[in-house]
């Protein structure tokens, strides 16, 4: 799990969309640990507290570019493949905002939060602790 976040920490994703991602999929999947850490981690990165606390309905929100919308809705579709299948029509918006190699990435970042957050919740990992280690992007 180390080498896969170290894998997915050097893509070429934005760190603040990795971080939208793994909050959204945190989100999905009741892994209060993973929403406080990555909550503390977008801010460190400089992420305001509308957009996240707008992650959770980011489909009604206008705060999120064509781009975020084509990663959340991969990032849900993949949390939640029994149901939905990975659609053909998600598929094809993330292959129209983002190449080939970002497409991998940003799948690798989704497979490893979900990896995460089943280890956080399965293992009781104690909420509220944690301390971001991340520096502010520059501006």
């Amino acid at each position: 799990m180390g080498q896969l976040e170290r894998v997915v920490d050097a893509s070429p994703l934005d760190p603040k969309l990795r971080e939208l991602v793994k909050l959204r999929a945190s989100q999905i999947n009741g892994c209060a640990y993973c929403v406080d850490m990555h909550t503390k981690d977008a801010h460190a990165l400089g992420e305001g507290d509308q957009r996240l606390h707008l992650v959770a309905v980011w489909r009604e929100a206008p705060v999120f570019s064509s781009r975020e919308r084509a990663a959340l809705a991969w990032t849900e579709a993949l949390t939640l493949l029994s149901d939905t299948g990975a659609p053909d029509d998600v598929y094809e918006e993330v292959a129209r905002e983002f190449e080939p190699d970002e497409q991998v990435a940003l799948t690798l970042a989704i497979v490893a939060i979900n990896g995460w957050n089943r280890l956080a919740v399965g293992f009781r990992q104690p909420v509220g602790a944690y301390v971001s280690h991340l520096q502010p992007l520059p501006a």
